[in-house]
């Protein structure tokens, strides 16, 4: 019988947030999270790398996670302007986005750059959310199912375990956008993902799949209950807490 799969919420600031709002909007998190009293359900954010040690002493205690939206494959070096996986670990990061489509069209991140980060976050002790989705092109051409297996092949380091992988589906189309798929297509799509990770690890029933790509509080519900989805990568509307709690709620 495969394990239950404790739902996570995420949520990916991107690049938004000063050190007094961040702290103002982390600390009612925080309360809303100890008012709900949930044990349930995992609660993480990832903001700026300016901001993870902030946030992370800000909450420490309080049950909600943090985060790292990126780092680099390599451990120290002469990289400048990036950040190690062990830097995340070493500010209070638990976590660590990788593969973002953002990272990938912007900076032309690759599926074996992706799995390099990967393998970098479980050698710092963090737990990687491989993001992966096809683009509105790919969606209309049919070819939805063949990019996120070969994304998936790609991206996820052999050795991987209920414990130490979560992914996240996104498709590209639906960031930011207000659009999203239907309930349906989400859960085919995450139906596919679980199959193609039965043949990367023999834990596959257990891996979380989120679903990310125009969540919020009002769609958070039906996107959830489908087949599949282990809870939610959020972009905007984690920034306002009273959303976020809400898809926390909807979980």
């Amino acid at each position: 019988m495969a394990r239950a799969r404790r739902p996570l919420i995420a949520g990916n600031w991107k690049m938004n947030g000063l050190a007094s709002d961040s702290l103002a909007l982390v600390k009612e998190l925080a309360g809303g999270l100890k008012q709900a009293g949930w044990t349930d359900r995992e609660l993480l954010v990832c903001p700026p790398a300016t901001l993870v040690r902030t946030v992370a002493d800000a909450v420490k205690g309080s049950g909600l996670l943090v985060g790292g939206q990126n780092c680099h494959a390599k451990a120290s070096g002469a990289h400048t302007g990036d950040i190690s996986a062990e830097m995340l670990k070493d500010a209070g990061a638990a976590c660590v986005i990788v593969g973002h489509s953002e990272r990938r069209s912007d900076c032309g991140e690759t599926d074996a750059v992706v799995r390099a980060k990967a393998e970098a976050a479980w050698r710092a002790g963090l737990l990687p959310i491989v993001c992966i989705g096809e683009t509105l092109a790919e969606r209309e051409a049919g070819k939805t199912l063949a990019v996120l297996e070969t994304q998936l092949k790609g991206s996820v380091p052999d050795g991987a375990t209920a414990a130490r992988l979560v992914v996240a589906y996104e498709p590209v189309w639906a960031i930011g956008t207000g659009k999203t798929p239907t309930v349906a297509e989400v859960a085919a799509a995450h139906a596919h993902i679980r199959k193609v990770l039965g043949g990367l690890t023999a834990e596959a029933a257990g891996v979380r799949l989120l679903y990310g790509g125009s969540v919020k509080g009002s769609n958070a519900a039906e996107l959830l209950a489908a087949g599949d989805v282990d809870g939610a990568l959020v972009g905007g509307a984690s920034l306002n807490a009273a959303e976020f709690l809400a898809i926390a709620k909807a979980a």
